[in-house]
Formats: structure tokens, C-alpha cells, sequence
């Protein structure tokens, strides 16, 4: 069987609504668009917005523009994953993405901006194949960057660590070794396999690194994992960190046929390298085991460079109601391609690699 793109799936909609983490009251209407006058077996998730929170593509600067000129920027349309800063489609369909179904679909969103007073509609981390289907429309494409691991056919992680310099090569190694000193085992657990106690720990570590970083207890509940155990367990993988047979860390993963998506990770303790393990080179493993293409462990963290992890560009499309503030924020965006493109040349300097392997 051939695993499709996780993150729109009816299964993870499905438990984001029914364990209520998307609603009204948590400011993530849904209002997805199920049908279309020319195409009625389609989906695109589609929200109404009161706030930005959860979405990783920052608009706060273009949010206090709107306020300052006495206009409201919320609420707003956003199609995106909830709480999931990860490339990918974000339309689903059997028939062909043409330019009469980009035109169809885009009369649509513009009706619901007017029908809702919503100021502006977002498609967040779009794929470059998505984002080239409305190539001819009047859609702003936003840059950001992203780290991820390619799979160029390795066979080990050996394999993979005699492609980098000597120096990134032996801090790899010495990062791996600790955690064998400090007598830690790692093992990785798929679908099935994950047990209840797994699960119940791994909720608990979420909530704690949610309240380490921002003091709150995170956008997910135990009910949407609950539900995600039962009916994804095929795609999921979770690589779990134990200490004198105690639970001390995890870190939870999403696949596909070709991609591994790293996404939730929490310890009970600061021990040294951990996250590394568990983010970063356990996830390495699985790609090369598995014979995925790519591994995505989330967004931002430039220590990922380091690692062996490429930069890659994220895109996100907007359209903006007002006309001014469109012209405005298409000018801005022009300026923030030219600093993404910097920033990539930048990160591409300070890659690990040997010469010959680039």
C-alpha cells in the first residue's frame, strides 16, 4: 500500500475537529471547501481566523498596518494544517489541477472573503507543485526557510557520516556516544507497537516542552493523539529514550511513502544531546532504513546545518482585499526575497559536506 501525504488526510482533520483543538472557540473555524461547481470530489481545508497563532508564516507586522489605518485584519481566511509548519499539498483531487479549477476555486475563496468581511486569504507551506498551478493568478508567494535531510541512497548512517568533513564527522559521533555513556537506550516504535504507556509519557513531555517554551499547554489535546494512535498508526513512528528501564524521552514522527516528518519531542530532564538524538539522528536512521527521500524535522533550528540538514524554501501564497495594502505587501515581499536568498546562500557556505558530495 502506498502512504499518501499524511497531513491531508481525513483522519487528521477528523481528530483535530472532533477532539475540538479546530473550532470557533479556539478562533480555527472550519468552513472547508469540499466541492466546487466543476469538481465536486475535492477538499481543501479552509479556516476562519480571529488570530495568527499556529501558523508559522508570521503576518503579526502586517496585522498592526491594518490596526494603525483603523482597519481589521481579522478575521482572515487561512488553508493550511493547523499547528503543522510542513510542506506539502493542500488540495486534494482526482481530476487534474487546470487553470479553470484555479480560477473556480479562487471566485470561490474571494465570495467567502466578502460573505465573511475576511480581510485576506492564506494557503500556508504549499508545495512548489501547488503554488505553480496559480502561477497566473493575482496570489502574492511568500519565501521562508527550512532545514531538511536528504537521502542520497545511503545505505548506513556510516554511509552518510563519510560524506561530511572530518570535523562535523567526529561531532556527530561524539554527540551519538554520549548518549551511550549516560547510559541511555534508544529504540523506535512503529504504529501498533506504540503502547499506551508510550503515548500517556509522550503527552506529558508535549505539555512540558509547550510550558518550557511559552508557558502554555500546547494547541493539541490527549484527545487528538488518542484519536491519531488509532487511526494513523500506520503513519506514525515514535523513537523513545529510556534510562535504568524509566521512560526520560521521546519524539514523535509522521511518514509517508517518501518523506519522514519529524514533529513533537519532550524529555524530563536536560540530558546532554538528547534532542539531537532523538530529532535529528533517529529520524536519519528511520529515513535510511526506510528508504525515504527526504526527512523534515520541523521548522527553524539552524543547528540543523551542522547536522547535515539542507536548506530548502518554503512557499505560501496570499491574496489581500484591499488593494493598497496588496500593493504594499507585494512590495514588502520582493524585498524579503531578496533576504531569503542571502540567508540561503549563507546557509549553503556553512554546510558540513565534503566538497565531492555536494
Amino acid at each position: 500500500m502506498r502512504l499518501s501525504y499524511p497531513f491531508l488526510s481525513y483522519p487528521f482533520f477528523d481528530a483535530l475537529e472532533q477532539s475540538g483543538c479546530t473550532t470557533e472557540a479556539t478562533g480555527w473555524n472550519p468552513m472547508h471547501v469540499t466541492q466546487l461547481q466543476i469538481e465536486t470530489d475535492f477538499f481543501m481545508p479552509l479556516y476562519n481566523k480571529t488570530h495568527s497563532m499556529g501558523e508559522y508564516v508570521f503576518d503579526y507586522v502586517w496585522a498592526n498596518a491594518f490596526h494603525q489605518y483603523r482597519l481589521n485584519y481579522y478575521p482572515k481566511l487561512v488553508t493550511s494544517i493547523p499547528f503543522t509548519p510542513v510542506q506539502g499539498p493542500r488540495i486534494s483531487t482526482k481530476s487534474p489541477m487546470n487553470r479553470q479549477l484555479c480560477e473556480s476555486l479562487l471566485d470561490h475563496v474571494k465570495k467567502q472573503c466578502q460573505i465573511s468581511t475576511a480581510s485576506s486569504w492564506h494557503m500556508l507551506f504549499a508545495d512548489r507543485d501547488t503554488v505553480g498551478h496559480f502561477k497566473d493568478s493575482d496570489l502574492m508567494t511568500r519565501y521562508g526557510i527550512q532545514f531538511h535531510w536528504k537521502n542520497k541512497e545511503y545505505k548506513s548512517f556510516d554511509d552518510f557520516l563519510c560524506t561530511l568533513n572530518a570535523r562535523k564527522r567526529k561531532m556527530i559521533k561524539k554527540e551519538r556516544m554520549s548518549i551511550h555513556d549516560q547510559s541511555i537506550d534508544v529504540n523506535t516504535h512503529f504504529g501498533a507497537d506504540i503502547s499506551q504507556e508510550v503515548w500517556n509519557f509522550f503527552f506529558k513531555m508535549y505539555e512540558r516542552t509547550y510550558f518550557k517554551r511559552n508557558g502554555t499547554r500546547g494547541y493539541l489535546n490527549k484527545t487528538f493523539f488518542n484519536l491519531l494512535s488509532i487511526s494513523m498508526r500506520d503513519q506514525l513512528c515514535m523513537a523513545v529514550a529510556k534510562k535504568d528501564q524509566r521512560l526520560i524521552g521521546c519524539a514523535l514522527y509522521f511518514f509517508d511513502q517518501d518523506k519522514l516528518y519529524g514533529r513533537y519531542w519532550g524529555s524530563t530532564d536536560e540530558y546532554e544531546f538528547l534532542h539531537f538524538e532523538l530529532c535529528c539522528y533517529q529520524g536519519i536512521e528511520i529515513a535510511i532504513e526506510k528508504k525515504m527521500k527526504i526527512f523534515d524535522a520541523g521548522a527553524q533550528g539552524e543547528h540543523k546545518l551542522l547536522r547535515g540538514f539542507e536548506p530548502v524554501k518554503t512557499r505560501s501564497l496570499h491574496w489581500i482585499k484591499n488593494e493598497d495594502f496588496r500593493k504594499a505587501i507585494s512590495d514588502f515581499l520582493v524585498r524579503e526575497k531578496k533576504e531569503i536568498d542571502i540567508q540561503m546562500e549563507a546557509c549553503r557556505q556553512i554546510l558540513p559536506f565534503k566538497k565531492t558530495t555536494l
